[in-house]
């Protein structure tokens, strides 16, 4: 029986987290990280994967690869690093307080969780305001109105403190390691890896808080004498920041060696059981932490280096490993198989290691503004659109009229439209179409030669941006000229001397959209309500050669249509009235090609024409519109 200085009761608050696209952690919700903890203890010990919409609907696409982690989205193969963070019980995590801000669609989002225990500690303390700028946000907080102030815009939002269900707590007995002084390496037991990773303020539990359920103690890894663990970080986290998104591969177990361990820590040794045999080379952690004292000084890299080495630790060593095939290639569908291939592995029973893939590029090395040049051949390097000009002075029947031939005996088939015969009335019932004669009431588009009840083809003009063109249901000849619904912004475009990889013998083609957030007006879906644009500036980049070069013409005339952006519900977010890309696809990764949005992509540039090409845009028109 273990006495009182054997023995050390740790606690701590597990919140799990997702890297966003802007290199942000972001909390998933109370209720999610209890269904991962959850999950947690009863799968084996090589991991398992987690169903998120079983929470929350929202998340339905959503699965966590728990040896690998990852989140996997099914319908896209998107993957995302996730990581387990501990924080200290008396924190707001641990205490079911959410800080949310106001975003502009008037919804609440919740902070980041460091930047709301921050909020959290300083108006327990009935601080009259908090500057995040030590935490890297330019933004003052004013309790006494509860608003949210940017330092430099001076733009002002409201922030409120919310109720929620406190995040899951683990907790469990160490053993403590007798007759040894000084410092020495720490035990790399799962029940350790939690005590180093808990808030040194959350070591101990409070005085006031009855202590949690004890869990049955671990085996001590060895027999050899340690010191007494030393205190670590405030925060762990089973991912970095700083350290590339791995792809999962498949080990092939030696001789002699058994399943490693799963790298996601765990609440309670008896869901993560060791799987080697001990020996004093494998139980060691490899890494020394250094004394409390000298803890206080470190920066929060050389904290977060620390956590990652001992976490190393806990993956086996000496295993030979296969790697997954074509996990490395341009298309976007290799992550989704890395992704998928992790689950499926794991979810038979095989082990589960991680490699690291060639490292994100989004942007190119810092350019000065002497480096930066005009595009060969184009006069100027920076294009403006305003709001849309309404064309007077045509109805919706002359523009539909200006395009079609009279039918005088209608074919015995159907309108593609409103699925009725064309020898009988339109199937429309809708108001803004007015009664026509028999002689003209199916018409013949010119140029395809489809044919279509009038008042249908009338009805799809006015649900359009009625701008004096029409497009084909069926094949999608477009008749006059196309535009969209693309809100007021800039285009900017200039050369880098830098090269994109599969390009080493020329140039980059820099564009930077800018679209600031407004109102929509009666082209959008919802005229009067504010739009959101999230993202902007957005850089973009081609290869400065003479296709390259070809596509920016391209793509200008695009803008000035208003066909690059639309304003709609994101497919990535779900967001609704927001803008978004409008079908025609641009590269936004400059040095790699792991998200798909990158180069190399040999095919990309003739992709772009035939895109533009489908939005009634060809070389023709830059010669119209020069």
């Amino acid at each position: 029986m273990a006495n009182n200085n054997t023995m050390l009761l740790a606690s701590a608050v597990v919140v799990w987290e997702w890297l966003n696209e802007h290199g942000r952690w972001r909390p998933y919700s109370p209720a999610v990280s209890h269904q991962i903890e959850a999950a947690i203890r009863s799968s084996d010990s090589r991991g398992g994967s987690v169903v998120l919409g079983q929470v929350d609907s929202r998340l339905s696409p959503y699965i966590i690869d728990l040896q690998s982690m990852h989140q996997f989205r099914q319908d896209t193969g998107t993957i995302r690093p996730v990581r387990r963070c501990f924080y200290d019980p008396a924190s707001a995590p641990g205490q079911g307080w959410q800080w949310e801000w106001e975003n502009d669609a008037g919804t609440w989002t919740p902070y980041d969780m460091e930047v709301a225990i921050a909020i959290e500690s300083a108006h327990s303390r009935q601080q009259p305001c908090l500057d995040l700028t030590p935490l890297g946000f330019c933004y003052l907080i004013d309790f006494q109105n509860m608003t949210q102030v940017n330092r430099q815009s001076q733009r002002c939002r409201r922030i409120q403190r919310r109720a929620d269900m406190p995040y899951p707590l683990v907790s469990g007995p160490l053993p403590v390691p007798k007759g040894a002084t000084g410092l020495g390496q720490p035990c790399s037991c799962q029940q350790c890896m939690l005590v180093l990773s808990t808030s040194a303020l959350g070591i101990s539990l409070s005085s006031n808080r009855p202590p949690p359920p004890s869990l049955p103690p671990p085996q001590p890894p060895s027999s050899n004498p340690t010191p007494n663990l030393p205190s670590v970080p405030p925060k762990h986290s089973s991912s970095s920041t700083n350290e590339p998104v791995p792809t999962a591969t498949l080990i092939t177990p030696a001789s002699g060696v058994t399943t490693p361990p799963s790298p996601v820590p765990s609440p309670s040794p008896v869901v993560m059981k060791p799987q080697r045999a001990p020996s004093s080379a494998a139980t060691m952690c490899h890494a020394p932490l250094p004394q409390r004292s000298s803890l206080a000084g470190l920066s929060r890299p050389a904290l977060q280096r620390i956590a990652m080495a001992q976490s190393r630790a806990l993956i086996a060593s000496g295993v030979p490993t296969v790697p997954v095939k074509n996990l490395n290639g341009s298309s976007p569908v290799h992550p989704a198989l890395a992704g998928i291939t992790g689950i499926l592995m794991s979810a038979a029973a095989l082990p589960v290691c991680l490699t690291r893939p060639p490292k994100l590029v989004l942007h190119p090395p810092p350019v000065s503004k002497s480096d930066i040049k005009p595009v060969p051949g184009f006069s100027h390097c920076c294009r403006k659109t305003t709001k849309k000009q309404v064309r007077k002075g045509k109805t919706p029947e002359e523009v539909v009229k200006k395009y079609l031939q009279k039918v005088k005996s209608p074919p015995e088939e159907d309108c593609t439209i409103c699925m009725e015969p064309l020898g009988g009335p339109s199937g429309y019932k809708g108001p803004g179409v007015g009664p026509v004669s028999r002689a003209e009431s199916v018409g013949r588009l010119a140029q395809c030669g489809h044919q279509y009840h009038f008042q249908c083809l009338v009805a799809m003009y006015n649900n359009g941006n009625k701008d004096g063109s029409l497009q084909c249901p069926t094949c999608k000849t477009i008749y006059g000229v196309k535009t969209g619904n693309q809100p007021a912004g800039k285009m900017e475009y200039h050369v880098i001397p830098h090269s994109l990889p599969g390009h080493p013998d020329c140039k980059t083609i820099r564009i930077i959209y800018n679209i600031p957030p407004g109102i929509q007006g009666p082209e959008h879906p919802n005229p009067g309500k504010p739009f959101t644009a999230r993202g902007f500036p957005r850089h973009c980049y081609l290869p400065d050669s003479e296709k390259g070069r070809k596509v920016l013409r391209l793509l200008l005339v695009a803008w000035d249509r208003r066909l690059i952006f639309s304003v709609g519900t994101s497919s990535t977010t779900g967001e609704s009235d927001t803008v978004i890309w409008n079908e025609v696809h641009h590269k936004t990764e400059f040095g790699s090609n792991l998200t798909g949005h990158g180069f190399p992509d040999p095919g990309h540039l003739d992709n772009v024409l035939e895109e533009l090409r489908a939005q009634g845009i060809t070389e023709d028109d830059v010669l119209v519109e020069k």
